[in-house]
């Protein structure tokens, strides 16, 4: 099943119903009565919520670079940066957020530059954690383009970290992963100084 982001994903209703009654139980047990009239259709939304938050597990970003896949004899560095993503952290069950930016250097072959947005939206709509995602994205466009190198940095807020435990609001993490030419520090260092500008 292959879901846009920008619309309303189609849910199964037998999926929906067995998520819903967990979170009418959880409901129950944290002390509230899910049959009050504002918890009432609350396990319902929540299941939908869900669906749509996880719906990365139903996508194969590897499909979606090859589905915009160009020849094309260019190869300087191509940036898509300040990418939104919303995912959600596997340890706590609570949201983090934040930009994701993409770098390659295309060997013969670039993609769509929506399809790099794609790619981040597929990995932060699974369980995650940052470290994983940021790894995860570099690993998919290396292995479905081949470039001479890919860079990935993620800069994120933990709700995790915010709402509780710690309850620091103005934390931020920075996460980076990189192949090929990004080895090199003045390819890194190039990469850096364009996506502050």
């Amino acid at each position: 099943m292959d879901f846009n982001p920008t619309t309303i994903a189609p849910f199964d209703a037998d999926k929906t119903n067995q998520i819903a009654l967990h979170y009418k139980e959880i409901i129950r047990l944290l002390g509230e009565t899910p049959e009050r009239e504002g918890l009432l259709k609350s396990p319902e939304r929540v299941s939908k919520a869900m669906q749509f938050l996880m719906s990365g597990y139903e996508q194969d970003p590897d499909e979606i670079l090859k589905s915009a896949m160009f020849t094309e004899d260019y190869r300087q560095m191509v940036i898509v940066k300040d990418i939104d993503f919303y995912s959600m952290c596997e340890h706590h069950m609570l949201p983090f957020f934040g930009k994701a930016h993409v770098a390659y250097i295309p060997n013969h072959k670039i993609t769509g530059l929506s399809k790099i947005a794609r790619i981040v939206e597929v990995f932060a709509r699974r369980m995650q954690v940052q470290e994983r995602m940021t790894t995860q994205i570099k690993e998919c466009i290396q292995n479905t383009l081949n470039p001479l190198g890919v860079m990935v940095i993620l800069e994120a807020q933990h709700l995790c970290m915010q709402m509780r435990g710690v309850q620091k609001q103005n934390s931020i993490t920075t996460t980076s992963d990189f192949t090929g030419v990004f080895q090199q520090a003045k390819t890194r260092e190039e990469f850096m100084n364009l996506i502050k500008r």
